[in-house]
This record gives structure tokens, C-alpha cells and sequence, in this order.
């Protein structure tokens, strides 16, 4: 079914099964194009062939097409199902071979299996005298009569006196030529499919379409060039795999699509030319040639990558493609970042930040310089005039991240309080390497206190030295900063924290991939144990919950944490076959995609934990957001789709607060909250409330508060 779906760059069961049809308009075409794909799909898995590419389709829509190109042209006879089964044999070892020689350059091979087949065959072909070439496309009617008599012919002949505008004839009918069916009811049926199936696929099938026509009427080309054999839908399948698949929908897809179109023009007549001598049509070539160069034009660039924005992960649907891609924008933008935690143990304060008051000056103001302080705000104890009495003296300086020590420098004298060694400005120092123009620097450390030594690996929150007050530091504090040079003096760069938690008058909040700011007081995601274990979810994990529904009906459902071939983890319900995917950097859990049914309990389990720090904080709110195409479809939703590229109005939203947690001899137990919530166009149009339990190292219960009742769930001691 993908082979039929993936055409129109789709997974979609329901459009392939609507494609299925309609070749099946003239049934020994249909025929001949399911005998070629299951020739091709069967004989790439007794190959050995990757199973998820059979699986995808892969393999088989190219073949698809060369056996309904086949099956319209010749007649139904055993010399051509003999033909049929070689050829589609041909084009997957055709298929195979351009997917090794484009892979190298990232470039998808589309349909060239197809072109290079078809043409192949149709040479070869015409020294075989036991061929008969069809007369059904020159005698339709008689044809239709033969299978549905008059009834056929009458709907045949309603259809096609439908009085529509030429143009919109020749779309239609251009959409049915892509399988080979010349006529204007396959059109519209496609078209109802396509928008089943995308609303931004079926917009872009539009642009690319009556873009080509205005151009023609522009340049005084001659329009019925789109109407022999309705070539047009080189335009419609050029748009679509720009405007959503390969590339995320925006303004910047649709403006290239109207810049390739007179190109796809010129190809097409180009092309029509070069091959009239071998009596070949130009079939999809320029479709080929136009989108196979511009992906590899915006694989090469070297700026500006989101105009327009390259597909990062294929969910097989525009929408789908955009709504995460937006998404992961926000949520994961920070994986450009190499992870940093704070240098420092406990709860600091930020005395200098960026731009700061006194140094951190041009090119060295990116930096940060930390204290610990009290209630009052005051960094000492006492009077302040020694070292000693500063809460930070002395105090451990850890790797903000796994590094190799690049420079070490000690024996310079703490300074008394006020005085400052301006012949030494960073005192001592330790310089680590995270990577190649990478580095971070940690200043005015204790003399004899570098635990450390130049050449030695350290990891993330490994000590390497205490807080003193050596070099241009009249009070004891740490001085931070990042840089792309090894040198003492190296100019600073703007640099996040990975997570770090925010203290506002004892209101927590997490603050992900930010730079700390002036009397700020932060810290480190200090991971609690009972967190930590409960969403470290390991492949071959094995869960099971027993689900109390709010009519006392209970079901028991057994869920599998798995991984993919990309590394991916996500944990599978075998009842219903729903895939929730998750990520864990160490400090923070995320369920990042969710594919299958959305009324089952492993979706409202995506959507009560989306996100949970792994550090318990009471009172501490996380929000985040989710993707819109978790919605279910809707009116609303389908009107959403038509303006996705340009305008999101509905919103979607997730909130966790963390209750209360039990720790002594007999329990240990953790209590959150969750709730999400969706609104269009601020007006609230639905939501849902969690209530999870933590303990024995596990998600105990869940209640989920719908409208409805409340859904109780409880894991099963196994």
C-alpha cells in the first residue's frame, strides 16, 4: 500500500487505498501495476534487503509506475506478464543501484528508476512480435461498455462534459496522468484523496499547477503542451515534494517553487526534442532533474539553512513535518549547543554577568563571575575582611562538561580583601578542551588548591580546584567563561547552560540553554534518585498497568521499551501498536514524538510526563509545547493545515508543578502534577489533568482527569 501512497510522498493508508482504485479504472492497468510491485516487494525481502525500506515503499512505487505504464500500453497477454514480472525486476535492481550512488550525496533518487526502466523497456520492446500493443486508450468507450455497458459510458461521458474551466481540466487530468489514467473523473478523485490525506500537499499541487499555466500564457508558450500527455504533473509533483516533504513548508517553498517553474519549463521542451528521435516521452524527467538539483543546492549551503528549511525528520505528511519541525524548534534548538552545567556545586549567585559593571568588557564580556550569598544578599560572614570569612572561598570548582585539560596555572598568591594582582589579571587558572575550538576557563582559583594537571581527562563534575582570590580579584569569587582559543587571555564567546535551576524568592523555575544573569541565584539540576530511575526507560524494559476507566471497566495493557534502527527509544504498546518516542539527556526526561492511536493510554502517558526533570524541586512549574498535529482531525484543524506555512493560531500546551516527596526508612515517594491544554486563538477548546505517584523506582499511578471522569492507572507488580 506504501508503494501507492509514497507517490505523493505519503504513508497514508487511506490515499493508497483510493490510488489502488483508480487504477484499477482500466482493470488489466491496475493488474499489471499490483503485479509489478508485489514482484518487486517480494523479491526484495528474499533478497534480504532492508525490511523497513519494503516496508516504506521504497522499493516499490517506481515499479508501480513502469507496470502501469506497461499495463495501459500492451495488451493482457502472457508474453507481457512474462515482460512485466523482468521489467519489474529491472527497475528495483535499477532503484537499488542509484540509491547507493546517490546516498553518498544525500539526494533521494524520486523516480529516475522509473524513467531509466520505462524507456529501457519500451526500446526493447518493440522487437517483440509477441507483444500486442492495447487499443483500449484509442476505443474507451467501447471498453467501458464491454465491462459496465451503458451505465459506464453514460457516467464516463457525464464526467467529462462537466463544465469546468480548461484550466482546471487539465489539472485534473494531469493528476491522473501520473498513473496513467487519461481521464478527468481519476483527476478528481486524486484530488479528494490528496486532501484527505494533506491540505498543504493538495495547496502546493495547486501552485505548482496554475503557476506552470500562468507562466505559458505569460511567455506566449503554447499551452497545450501541458495538455499533451498532460505533463503538468511534473508541476504538481515538483511542488508538492518542495512545499512539504523534503523541504518544511513556508513562504520560502512556495517562492521557490514559482522560481523552478520556468526551469521545469524548459526541461520539458528540452527535453521533448532531445528524446523525439527515439520516440520516448519525457515522462517525469524534469521533475527528476529540477528537485534532485535544488535538494542538493540547499544540502551545500553554507548559510541561512531555514530559508527554506531542509525536512530534519521524515513523518511521511507536511503538517506532520511542520508541526514538529516548529516544535523541535523551540524545544530542541539548544542540540546546536555542546551541554555546559554550571562550574559550581549548590546554590550560587551571579555577582558580574554578561556586559558587566566593572570588567567583562568588550571582547571579554562574555562572561560570568559567581558568589555565594545569604538571605541579606551578602557575600560574607561577619566583618568581610578576610578570605575566610566568604561563603564561596574554598568552595569545590568542577567541569562544566567532559574535557581534556588544556592549561594549568598555580603558585600565585591569594590576595588579601581589596587588593588585586594586576600583573597576573586571571590568576589561577585551569583551561579544559571539550572539542576542537571549544574551550572553558575557570579563574582566581586557590593557590595549591588545582586538583589537577595539563594533559589529564576530567568529567562533567569532576573536581579540579577551589574559589580563591588570586589576580584582578579584590573579593573571593570563580570567573567563567567560554572560548575558541586555548590561551589564558583568549577572547570570550556567548555561551548557554544547559539547565540550570532559577531561585526567585524560593519560586523554582528550570531555565534550559539561557546564560545566567546578575543576582541571579542558580544552580545545577541536581538529579533525585527516584526520578532518575523511574523515566530511565532501557530497551527490553517491560511495563505493565492496569487501567480502571471511570465506568469501573478495567483492562490490563503490556507496553515494551524498544529501539530503531536510528537509536531512537520509544516505548511500544502491544495492544494497540501506538509508539511514544522519549529522549534523556541525564537531567531531563522528553517524549519527543508519538505515533498511533490518540485515545489510548500510552498517548495520555506522552502527554501527562512530555516533559520531567529529573531533579525534585517543590513548587517548581515546567511548561513546554507540543506539536499540533496531536490533535485529532477537525474542522478547525483542517483550516489550520491550509495556513500552517504562514500562521499557527492554535496553541498547545503542557504544565508540570512538582507536589510533595517522602523520604524515610519505610517510603520513598514523589507526587507531580501535569495538565495539557489546547486553545484557538487564545479561547481554551480543550484539556486534560494528570496526577502521577512515584515510587519503588517506578511510575506507580496515574490518574487522568478528562471530561468524562477520571481514568485511574496502576502498574502490575510483575
Amino acid at each position: 500500500m506504501h508503494s501507492y501512497s509514497l507517490i505523493f510522498f505519503g504513508k497514508n493508508n487511506l490515499l493508497a487505498l483510493i490510488l489502488l482504485i483508480i487504477t484499477f479504472f482500466d482493470l488489466y492497468t491496475g493488474l499489471a501495476g499490483l503485479t509489478a510491485v508485489l514482484v518487486t516487494t517480494i523479491t526484495a525481502y528474499l533478497i534480504g534487503l532492508n525490511e523497513t525500506n519494503i516496508r516504506l515503499g521504497n522499493y516499490g512505487f517506481n515499479a508501480l509506475l513502469v507496470g502501469l505504464g506497461l499495463g495501459i500500453q500492451f495488451q493482457p497477454e502472457l508474453p507481457f506478464f512474462v515482460v512485466l514480472v523482468f521489467a519489474a525486476l529491472l527497475t528495483l535492481f535499477i532503484t537499488i543501484a542509484l540509491e547507493g550512488i546517490l546516498r553518498k550525496y544525500t539526494i533521494p533518487y524520486l523516480t529516475f528508476p522509473f524513467l531509466f526502466a520505462i524507456w529501457i523497456i519500451a526500446l526493447a520492446t518493440r522487437y517483440y512480435e509477441a507483444l500486442e500493443i492495447s487499443e483500449r486508450g484509442i476505443y474507451t468507450l467501447n471498453f467501458m461498455h464491454k465491462w459496465g455497458g451503458h451505465l459506464f459510458v453514460d457516467i464516463y461521458k457525464w464526467f467529462n462534459n462537466i463544465p469546468l474551466p480548461g484550466s482546471l481540466i487539465i489539472y485534473f487530468k494531469s493528476l491522473g496522468a501520473i498513473f496513467f489514467q487519461y481521464n478527468l473523473l481519476a483527476g478528481m478523485i486524486i484530488a479528494i484523496g490528496l486532501v484527505l490525506h494533506s491540505r498543504i500537499s493538495f495547496m502546493h499541487s495547486l501552485i505548482g499547477y496554475y503557476g506552470a499555466y500562468l507562466f505559458y500564457l505569460f511567455i506566449g508558450a503554447n499551452i497545450n503542451e501541458l495538455n499533451y500527455n498532460f505533463i503538468g504533473f511534473n508541476y504538481i509533483l515538483t511542488a508538492i515534494a518542495i512545499g512539504g516533504f523534503f523541504i518544511i513548508p513556508s513562504i520560502y517553498s512556495i517562492l521557490w517553487i514559482i522560481l523552478l517553474i520556468p526551469i521545469i519549463s524548459l526541461i520539458i521542451t528540452s527535453g521533448s526534442i532531445i528524446l523525439e528521435p527515439w520516440q520516448l516521452p519525457v515522462y517525469s524527467l524534469a521533475f527528476n532533474v529540477v528537485v534532485g538539483m535544488f535538494l542538493y543546492m540547499m544540502l551545500i549551503r553554507t548559510r541561512f539553512y531555514e530559508k527554506p528549511a531542509i525536512t530534519s525528520v521524515q513523518l511521511y505528511s507536511p503538517e506532520k513535518n511542520l508541526y514538529y519541525q516548529r516544535n523541535s524548534e523551540e524545544r530542541f534548538a539548544h542540540h546546536k549547543y555542546f551541554p555546559f552545567i554550571l562550574p559550581v556545586m549548590d546554590e550560587w549567585s551571579i555577582s558580574q554577568g554578561y556586559n558587566g559593571e566593572i570588567t567583562h568588557k568588550q571582547e571579554w564580556r562574555h562572561a560570568l563571575d559567581f558568589v555565594i550569598t545569604d538571605e541579606t544578599g551578602s557575600p560574607f560572614d561577619s566583618n568581610g575582611y578576610s578570605k575566610e570569612d566568604y561563603y564561596c572561598f574554598n568552595k569545590p570548582v568542577i567541569a562544566s562538561a567532559a574535557a581534556t585539560v588544556e592549561e594549568v596555572i598555580d603558585g600565585i598568591e591569594d590576595n588579601a580583601i581589596g587588593d588585586m594582582n594586576l600583573s597576573n589579571n586571571w590568576g589561577n587558572t585551569v583551561i579544559l578542551k571539550h572539542m576542537d575550538n571549544l574551550y572553558t576557563k575557570y579563574s582566581h582559583l586557590k593557590r595549591d588548591s588545582i586538583q589537577v594537571k595539563k594533559g589529564d581527562n576530567v568529567g562533567k563534575g569532576d573536581l579540579i580546584a577551589a574559589v580563591g582570590n588570586s589576580g584582578r580579584s579584590p573579593e573571593p569569587h570563580l570567573h567563567f567563561q567560554v572560548q575558541n582559543t586555548p590561551f589564558v587571555g583568549s577572547k570570550t564567546i556567548p555561551y548557554p547552560i544547559s539547565h540550570f535551576i532559577l531561585n526567585e524568592d524560593s519560586n523554582y523555575s528550570l531555565q534550559s540553554y539561557k546564560v545566567p544573569k546578575k543576582d541571579q541565584k542558580v544552580s545545577n539540576v541536581e538529579n533525585q534518585p527516584l526520578l532518575t530511575k523511574a523515566f530511565h526507560f532501557i530497551p527490553g524494559q517491560h511495563l505493565h498497568y492496569k487501567v480502571t476507566k471511570p465506568n469501573n471497566e478495567q483492562i490490563d495493557f503490556e507496553w515494551e521499551v524498544m529501539s530503531n534502527m536510528y537509536n531512537q527509544v520509544y516505548i511500544y504498546c502491544h495492544q494497540t501498536g501506538s509508539r511514544a518516542f522519549l529522549l534523556n539527556d541525564g537531567g531531563i526526561h522528553y517524549f519527543t514524538h508519538f505515533e498511533g492511536d490518540k485515545d489510548t493510554l500510552l498517548f495520555y502517558f506522552y502527554l501527562a510526563f512530555y516533559k520531567v526533570p529529573l531533579g525534585f524541586y517543590k513548587k517548581l512549574k515546567v511548561t513546554d509545547k507540543l506539536p499540533i498535529n496531536i490533535l485529532k482531525n477537525s474542522s478547525i484543524k483542517v483550516l489550520q493545515d491550509f495556513i500552517a506555512p504562514f500562521y499557527l493560531f492554535i496553541n498547545t500546551a503542557f504544565e508540570l508543578f512538582y507536589l510533595k516527596k517522602t523520604e524515610d526508612f519505610t517510603r520513598n515517594k514523589i507526587e507531580l502534577e501535569s495538565q495539557y491544554r489546547h486553545s484557538v486563538f487564545g479561547k481554551l477548546m480543550g484539556k486534560v489533568d494528570f496526577k502521577a505517584q512515584l515510587k519503588d523506582g517506578a511510575i506507580d499511578k496515574l490518574e487522568i482527569d478528562k471530561e468524562g471522569g477520571v481514568t485511574v492507572v496502576k502498574k502490575i507488580q510483575t
